[in-house]
């Protein structure tokens, strides 16, 4: 059975987070070394969010870094 369209979840339209959390904040500012015991959680700095892309690699790249070539397949040794 196939999925109706209007059920499809659109992945090409889903955003990348802007806002982060307090939590979130806190954490990245520790890893920075700029967070001290005993701030206030109020009025914390803005926090940069990066943007990480990835090129898509085609599926024959894919296998060639592998190691194993296009097309072989594994043959099982005889007894």
């Amino acid at each position: 059975m196939s999925l109706h369209p209007s059920l499809k979840i659109d992945t090409a339209g889903a955003q990348q987070k802007t806002v982060l959390s307090r939590i979130q904040r806190i954490k990245g500012l520790m890893k920075k070394g700029t967070w001290q015991d005993g701030q206030s959680v109020t009025g914390l700095p803005k926090t940069k969010i990066l943007k990480i892309k990835t090129k898509k690699v085609k599926a024959e790249k894919a296998e060639a870094a592998a190691g194993a070539p296009a097309g072989a397949e594994a043959k099982p040794k005889a007894k």
